[in-house]
């Protein structure tokens, strides 16, 4: 008991040194509102050849089912349909709480099946590393979207096809106005022209900030076409993105778009 205490007093001072206190470990706007989750989006820089086939088999048989066996996923795996820095691999992590998040990693540590079966992979030499390097951001989903939707044809492993966007402002007063703008109208939008979305983040620790980070899936390409157009043709959209405040040129400075391919063992 003492011991979690004090765990959970550093955890918070931690949270309070990167801005997260506000969020009290699990997200809960108000008790009207269900707790959001937090998102970890991982990439993995890989280099062309055997390593790609020793990080499949890391995140299939020893990663994910860690991850799962201590109450964190469903979990996507990705990779690089059409973007930069291919190969690189893309988990997408959620966790029920702030606190997941910072014991995930000694929890697996401390699981004996996680270091059985990622023993090649965990104890790569630095003379052949199992990868190049590794980013992360965290996020916090949206009040809008407080839950990962997992897509219909992750469960037969469909094909599917997923879109990563990233919008930064040149203000954190612009970041939490596009914020406001997806909750109050715009998600609804997505969803009524045909735009699945899977979640949607605010990013409190990672690069380019500030930013937002949201994923949408389609069937195909033809799809993504087809209800992007009907998305940016309709009426609410054209009426909602030419309201003073909220045009692109007064919120958002950049926008970063990439394609995933998810792999035969994401959860996503």
């Amino acid at each position: 008991m003492l011991a979690a205490m004090k765990r959970r007093t550093f955890l918070t001072s931690s949270l309070a040194a990167t801005g997260l206190a506000g969020f009290r470990l699990r997200a809960a706007d108000d008790a009207a509102r269900p707790a959001r989750e937090f998102y970890e989006l991982r990439l993995y820089h890989l280099r062309r050849g055997p390593k790609q086939k020793l990080f499949d088999d890391y995140a299939r048989e020893a990663a994910i089912p860690a991850l799962n066996r201590i109450g964190i996923g469903p979990v996507g795996a990705f990779q690089v349909a059409t973007g930069p820095d291919s190969p690189t691999a893309y988990l997408l992590i959620p966790y029920k709480s702030a606190e997941d998040f910072v014991t995930a990693t000694n929890r697996m540590r401390a699981d004996a099946g996680y270091q059985k079966a990622g023993a090649e992979f965990i104890n790569a030499s630095a003379s052949d590393p199992a990868y190049v390097r590794v980013e992360s951001s965290f996020m916090v989903a949206f009040a809008g979207m407080p839950k990962l939707e997992v897509p219909a044809g992750a469960k037969t492993n469909q094909p599917r096809l997923f879109e990563l966007r990233t919008y930064e402002s040149h203000s954190k007063k612009a970041n939490q106005t596009k914020i406001k703008m997806f909750n109050e109208g715009e998600i609804a939008i997505f969803r009524r022209t045909g735009l699945q979305p899977v979640f949607f983040g605010e990013t409190l620790i990672g690069n380019k900030l500030p930013n937002l980070t949201y994923m949408l899936v389609f069937d195909n390409m033809a799809a993504h076409d087809k209800n992007w157009g009907t998305f940016v043709s309709d009426p609410d959209w054209k009426k909602l993105s030419t309201t003073p405040g909220y045009t692109d040129p007064e919120i958002v400075s950049n926008i970063t778009n990439l394609f995933l391919r998810p792999t035969p063992y994401s959860q996503i």
